[in-house]
Order: structure tokens, then C-alpha cells, then sequence
């Protein structure tokens, strides 16, 4: 595996790349950002390719396991290239903000992103079927959307939009709250909560709630403040960003969710053609790969949130079917039915979606 996977500190990237030209060493650094590197094409040799992603940095036998999923790619795709592609790895949303990575793809600016697909909502609508309240409630629901009509549609709207999937990840989720349990839709009323998608927030909002919007890695500071009372995310999430020290009551998914999110591994369509074609064949063979490891982890992290929290003092719920039933009744009347009026396309994916039992 290639010694170049960065760490991913907090320093600024435009202060660590003047830092670096000056030093006279900016071209491997750089080289990620563009896409390319430029000693490596003038040798015929290598490509260093970013990936970046928000979530807390680790090893690649530990730590969150979105990032060790990056890192066991980096180290897959580089072993079936022979070292014909690296990869610099940026967690923590050190390369650059989080909700401007989809875009930044798009436009070829950022290579690869392991990215919380409805985050794009505001951008490219249809996405946002990747957070549909109620609408995916088991990981072997989730696991056959990759091969189903659903995928298929999701596939080649973002392609269309110049993004290539490389690793279908689906992620559960639960609910922290400062205070009382969230587990039937009456719990949160009058609360102010962040559900994670524009849908989510709906059905959210049809139950009483107020909604506030922002990435799992804002979270914290947010109830810390006060400035939100609860929380859904993903099992992964409530552990890596210590939720744990805020929360009284904790719902869990280690039994059955509401709340399933798609977070591929995504890559700039413009730099994965610019690729030979045995690169591009590499770098899907490994995205397939992850994705029995991705599953794996996400199911265990569901498990070992529930513990976690429950270790910490918080009232740990778990739900059941019937629960799902009733969160369902309220997603169906707000946020499915906002989502299918938005265009053919939108009303399209969730017709496909639904056929996935």
C-alpha cells in the first residue's frame, strides 16, 4: 500500500500547498486536487488521485469505518494497478467543506468522495430518494437496490450529472435526545431536531417538530449549545462524534429503522473517463469489494452504539415493525408524496423504489 495516505489535519489546504511549493515539493499534493500528477505523467508512471470525506480519520484497522473503507479501496485499487494509482486520503472534511464535495465532483475539481448521498439534494432533487423516511427499513432491502430498476435510475441520474458510483454503502439510523426517548411520531413534537435529508426533515415537520438541517459533523456543537434537542444519524456517527457525552435517550437500529441513508463512494465522472480503461475496470472492482465490508460494519456499528450509549447513561429504546408502521402512515402523506410532485424522474425513482421489498 502506497505510504501517501495523508492523515488529514486541520490545516487549511491552501496553506499547506504554498508551504509546499515553496519547499519545492507541491507536485504530489497537488496532483490529487487536479485530478492527476504531474511528475507521474511526465515518467508515464502514476496518477495520485484525493479521496476526501467528513468523517473522523483513522487507520485502516481502525477507526470509523467509512474511512477505513477509503483507505482498504486505496490500498485494493493500487494493488490491481501494479501502483498505477495512489490515492491521498483527507478526513474530517479537511480538503474542503462538506457540502461542497458533490459539487467540486461534478466539476472535476475533487476526485473521490465517500459522500451522504441526500446531502446533493439541493443540487440534483432525485437524490434525495437516498434518505426517504420509512422507505428502506433492512440492509437486505437496501442491499438488492444496487441490481434493481431503482438503482439502475439512481446509476445513470448521477451519471448524467458527472458522477460515477463506485461502492453501494447503507448505513442505519437512530435518535439521540437531550432529554426524553424519541421512538412514536408524538414524541418530537415541539422539539427541534436534525432528521439528515430535506425528506426526513418533512416527515419530521408533519409530526410537530422543528427541523434544523446540517452535517452529522456539526452535530455536537449544535446540542451542545442547546440550539438542537435531538438528533437522527447513522450508528457509525453517533459513536465517532461522541454524542454519547450529550444525549439522555437513545433509539437505536440495532433491531429494525426508519432512518437508512445511501453513502457511496462517489467519483468525478470527468477524471474516471479521463482514465485507461484497466484503471476504471480496478477502481470498480474495488468499490464491489468494499461493499461486503461496508455491510459488515454498518450492521456491527448498529450493535455497538446501543451499548456505547447505553454504558454512557442513556436510556437505550429499541423498535420494532409496528413502530416503522406508524412512522411510515406520516413519511407517505409528507415526504413521499413532496418527492414524487417534484418531476417525472423523482416520482419515477420512488415508483421502482417501492418495488423493492
Amino acid at each position: 500500500m502506497s505510504n501517501e495516505f495523508n492523515s488529514g489535519s486541520g490545516t487549511s489546504k491552501p496553506n499547506v500547498l504554498r508551504r509546499q511549493l515553496l519547499a519545492g515539493s507541491a507536485a504530489l499534493p497537488l496532483a490529487g486536487v487536479m485530478g492527476y500528477s504531474p511528475l507521474a505523467s511526465a515518467q508515464g508512471a502514476t496518477k495520485t488521485l484525493n479521496i476526501s470525506h467528513q468523517f473522523p480519520g483513522g487507520t485502516i484497522q481502525a477507526g470509523d469505518f467509512r474511512d477505513r473503507l477509503c483507505r482498504k479501496f486505496a490500498e485494493s485499487v493500487e494493488a490491481r494497478t501494479k501502483g498505477a494509482l495512489k490515492f491521498q486520503i483527507y478526513p474530517g472534511s479537511s480538503l474542503m467543506k462538506t457540502n461542497a464535495q458533490f459539487s467540486a465532483m461534478r466539476k472535476g475539481a475533487l476526485d473521490i468522495s465517500l459522500f451522504p448521498m441526500p446531502y446533493a439534494g439541493g443540487e440534483v432533487p432525485e437524490v434525495n430518494i437516498g434518505l426517504m423516511p420509512a422507505l428502506v427499513t433492512s440492509y437486505e432491502q437496501a442491499a438488492k437496490w444496487k441490481t434493481a430498476e431503482v438503482g439502475r435510475m439512481l446509476t445513470k441520474t448521477l451519471d448524467d450529472k458527472g458522477i460515477v458510483i463506485l461502492s453501494w454503502v447503507w448505513q442505519a439510523g437512530g435518535v439521540a435526545s437531550r432529554s426524553k426517548p424519541i421512538v412514536l411520531p408524538e414524541d418530537v413534537k415541539g422539539m427541534k431536531i436534525r432528521g439528515g435529508s430535506r425528506e426526513f426533515d418533512l416527515m419530521l415537520k408533519a409530526a410537530g417538530a422543528s427541523v434544523i438541517s446540517l452535517p452529522s459533523n456539526e452535530i455536537y456543537a449544535a446540542m451542545q449549545t442547546g440550539a438542537m434537542d435531538a438528533a437522527y444519524t447513522s450508528s457509525t456517527s453517533f459513536m465517532s462524534f461522541k454524542l454519547e457525552e450529550l444525549a439522555k435517550a437513545f433509539t437505536s437500529a440495532r433491531q429494525k429503522s426508519y432512518w437508512f441513508m445511501l453513502e457511496p463512494l462517489m467519483m468525478s465522472k470527468q477524471i474516471f473517463e479521463a482514465l485507461p480503461k484497466d484503471q476504471r475496470d480496478a477502481l470498480m472492482a474495488a468499490g464491489a469489494e468494499m461493499e461486503k465490508f461496508g455491510l459488515e460494519q454498518a450492521k456491527d456499528d448498529d450493535k455497538t452504539a446501543a451499548l456505547a450509549y447505553a454504558r454512557a447513561g442513556s436510556k437505550v429504546t429499541d423498535i420494532d415493525a409496528a413502530i416503522v408502521d406508524k412512522w411510515r402512515v406520516i413519511a407517505r402523506d409528507s415526504a413521499w408524496k413532496d418527492y414524487a410532485e417534484k418531476s417525472e424522474s423523482c416520482a419515477a425513482l420512488l415508483k421502482a423504489a417501492e418495488k423493492v421489498t
